[in-house]
């Protein structure tokens, strides 16, 4: 178990591959930690050095008192990946994950060299819609919007499988003071300027059952950004790297030969 102190903030962190592998880093999604990847990591090329953190407020990093900032958690990754030494890397996020990528590509290009903005938008929903989940969550704990929310994260086939439970339990077992604090950084987001003056290769992943940031969210934003990629992966909802691994890991793998990125 890995953690890295940041100056008043310790992130929980995973390193696989190779030390001089090329850089690949994994930021996941609001109410789940890094094992949001664990089934596309195997699948992924020989030759890669594969950063996983829990951000702030999630899995076993702390949870200093909110709210947050998306500039804060976009700090937070920016030193991670300087201590850690991975520069120059393919950054994969996933909705939230997706947002600070895009700052962080915004804030530090030398860190970034390619990304895939996963089931994610340079704006997600608006701030009243925010603003009533936060409100649901101070009354009656993450336990008030879990349906809710695994409804928009997961398709109604997978949501009757086994599995489904365990990533629900991952939902309302996360610290009540991160959701709400990484919902305010989201609710605070509007990315759409910096991110339409990116410059560098992009894949926008989507799935096509996803009621959190829709397709036609993840196109709009990816079409910011000239000469990006846009991939559908049908049947999935918000967590398509859970739900159809194989089919997320092929459209990551391409993108990744793509680049030379190993």
């Amino acid at each position: 178990m890995q953690m890295a102190d940041l100056g008043g903030l310790r992130l929980h962190y995973r390193i696989d591959g190779p030390e001089d592998g090329a850089p690949l880093v994994f930021a996941n999604s609001l109410g789940t930690d890094f094992r949001l990847w664990d089934k596309i990591v195997p699948q992924l090329p020989d030759g890669l050095r594969i950063l996983r953190f829990d951000k702030r407020g999630h899995g076993l990093s702390d949870c200093p008192p909110g709210p947050y900032s998306m500039g804060a958690l976009v700090t937070d990754t920016e030193r991670l990946m300087d201590q850690l030494g991975f520069r120059d890397a393919l950054f994969v996020g996933l909705s939230i994950g997706g947002m600070i990528a895009q700052g962080l590509a915004a804030k530090r290009p030398d860190l970034i060299r390619a990304m895939v903005l996963s089931n994610t938008g340079a704006k997600i929903a608006t701030r009243e819609i925010w603003g009533d989940r936060i409100a649901a969550v101070h009354q009656g704990g993450i336990e008030a919007i879990a349906d809710a929310t695994m409804s928009r994260w997961f398709s109604d086939g997978f949501r009757q499988t086994d599995e489904f439970p365990a990533w629900r339990h991952m939902l309302t077992r996360t610290p009540q003071e991160g959701y709400v604090g990484c919902s305010e950084a989201i609710a605070g987001t509007d990315f759409i300027t910096p991110t339409s003056g990116l410059r560098l290769p992009t894949l926008g992943i989507a799935g096509s059952e996803d009621g959190s940031t829709p397709p036609d969210l993840v196109r709009e934003t990816v079409d910011l950004i000239p000469g990006s990629r846009f991939h559908l992966i049908r049947g999935a909802g918000h967590l398509p790297c859970v739900e159809k691994p194989e089919d997320y890991a092929r459209a990551l793998n391409e993108f990744i030969e793509a680049q030379g990125h190993v």
